[in-house]
């Protein structure tokens, strides 16, 4: 973006992006990030754990992008598990950020939000700090352990205060979160900088249907996304039972693409509810597969139910879904309705029965999915395109970095300065 405040006119900035809970480029929208700041001209550095079965290499550089991977095993067995974990990455974290070296602007993602710490190391040596909230960690612990208001909780809200205090910038992933930036963080809103996640169009393009993937069924229904604990794998299941036993509905096949810490657990559920013949489990799969099974959708499943976290968040799911033209069930939550609009229906906050009621709507009417697909789409194309979030992650990054001397400059002022022997 030639003329852009972090860009030409200030050659040679160095950005160091920090990432704990998924691999680069697995993490899309780190890796659009990534990209639309190379574009700027900026030397974009990551540091991210490795994947399991991709981005598995210890050091990688793509398209322009110096990616830093460590070892990380995620946590099992409670809080002690999560304190090994977020340990170790911290510690590589660390270790890798001296490899680096100076950066004139640190991005750190969350979740957790521990990252400040290596951040906070990086700002006394002159970087600016961009965080990144993916997601609002309280109401995420709120909603996953169901453990109320208790001294993890407590901490947890501390770690988040002290991540906003420390802070030059903050991007938030749509208005709701920005809310909670000012509100509960103090942030002025000329610090506040909405990013909203955008799939992408590249790799979400319609192929032609593929009929015998609905497995002999008139109609395909699809779930896309992780399955954790606050995802409802389980309300989506039990909906799909009461299609098939309330309303007499057999005529259709479900496909539940994605993996997590449920998976398991959502596989026998439903072997619990007698669906294992029309509910089918692929873990996560190439995405010239996905893309099949999206194309061959009748109607997409976004099933999280209501609760602290999920009632403000966007579901990368919901997005991908519009792009690539589907119609989608949703329980009626505030930022689903601010992303979908009329791309999709709407069922009361966790009521499985209306959930399974408006499957069958769909599934009876044709013209309305594909006006609802067309919706959709336009909406990805236009106000939710990746193009305004590039805009507002550049704004950002021009804010973080008003007054700043680059990198390299400090380095020259460093040699004029040395002493000559």
């Amino acid at each position: 973006m030639p003329g852009d405040a972090t860009s030409g006119d200030r050659p040679d900035r160095r950005a160091l992006i920090l990432v704990e809970n998924l691999s680069v480029p697995f993490d899309r929208r780190v890796w659009q990030e990534c990209t639309t700041l190379r574009d700027a001209g900026w030397k974009v550095h990551v540091i991210c754990p490795r994947g399991s079965t991709r981005d598995t290499e210890p050091e990688a550089e793509i398209d322009g992008v110096r990616i830093h991977r460590y070892p990380l095993r995620a946590a099992t067995g409670g809080p002690a598990g999560y304190l090994r974990e977020y340990g170790s990455a911290l510690w590589h974290t660390a270790r890798l950020a001296r490899k680096v070296g100076p950066v004139d602007v640190v991005h750190a993602c969350n979740p957790p939000d521990l990252l400040f710490l290596p951040a906070l190391w990086l700002k006394r040596r002159g970087a600016r700090f961009v965080f990144d909230q993916h997601d609002l960690v309280p109401e995420l612990y709120l909603s996953r352990f169901d453990r109320g208001e208790d001294l993890l909780y407590r901490a947890v809200c501390a770690l988040e205060r002290l991540t906003y205090r420390a802070a030059d910038v903050v991007l938030a992933t749509n208005e709701s979160y920005r809310d909670v930036a000012m509100r509960r963080g103090g942030r002025r809103p000329t610090d506040v900088f909405v990013v909203r996640s955008a799939p992408e169009t590249d790799r979400f393009q319609p192929v032609p249907p593929e009929p015998e993937l609905k497995r002999g069924k008139p109609h395909l229904l699809c779930y896309l996304g992780v399955m954790g604990p606050q995802d409802g794998v389980d309300y989506a299941l039990r909906a799909l039972a009461k299609v098939r036993d309330e309303l007499g509905r057999t005529d259709w096949h479900a496909v539940f693409v994605g993996a997590g810490d449920a998976f398991d657990a959502m596989v026998e559920l439903s072997r619990r509810l007698g669906l294992s013949e029309q509910v089918q489990f692929t873990g996560r799969i190439p995405d010239t597969d996905l893309v099949r099974y999206l194309s061959t959708a009748d109607v997409c499943l976004s099933p999280d139910p209501r609760n602290p976290l999920n009632d403000v968040s966007t579901m990368n799911k919901v997005l991908e879904y519009m792009a690539m033209g589907r119609p989608i069930v949703s329980f009626d939550l505030r930022e689903a309705r601010v992303s979908a609009g009329d791309a999709a229906v709407y069922a009361p906050a966790n009521d499985e029965a209306e959930f399974a009621k408006l499957i069958a709507l769909l599934l009876d009417d044709p013209p309305m999915r594909a006006r609802m697909g067309k919706i959709g789409q336009e909406r990805i194309s236009g106000q939710l395109s990746w193009r305004n979030s590039q805009r507002s992650l550049l704004a950002a990054y021009a804010v973080a970095c008003r007054d700043h001397t680059p990198v390299s400059a400090r380095d020259a002022v460093r040699t004029r300065k040395r002493p000559r022997r």
